[in-house]
């Protein structure tokens, strides 16, 4: 089983031996339903359970693991009342804005 540890500038990432804040941006964000939860983090906060079930309950490990990245990247915390996004995970979903934009204007073109 290999581990990943979480992604950050500075220090080589998958894919970069650089460690330049977007490689490392890149890599965190690229891993398997992270930006999903991220997304359900934005609409509300969530319990862990509720959180799962919000992404189409994928495996507890998985939602675990990309719950302790998030955390370690400073993206999510969590409270008495479940996850949230931090201040970062905030201005992520803002800089993310313009490609939900665009999805939705290259949905329109397929129909």
């Amino acid at each position: 089983m290999t581990t990943h540890r979480t992604a950050r500038p500075g220090i080589p990432v998958r894919g970069s031996t650089t460690g330049r804040p977007i490689m490392a941006a890149l890599d965190l964000l690229g891993r398997r339903w992270t930006l999903r939860i991220v997304w359900e983090l934005h609409v509300q906060p969530a319990g862990f359970r509720d959180l799962q079930r919000r992404c189409d309950q994928m495996s507890s490990s998985v939602l675990n693991t990309r719950l302790n990245e998030l955390t370690d990247a400073g993206i999510v915390a969590a409270d008495d009342e479940g996850y949230h996004l931090t201040t970062q995970g905030r201005d992520l979903v803002k800089a993310m804005s313009p490609l939900e934009a665009w999805s939705k204007r290259w949905a329109q073109t397929l129909d």
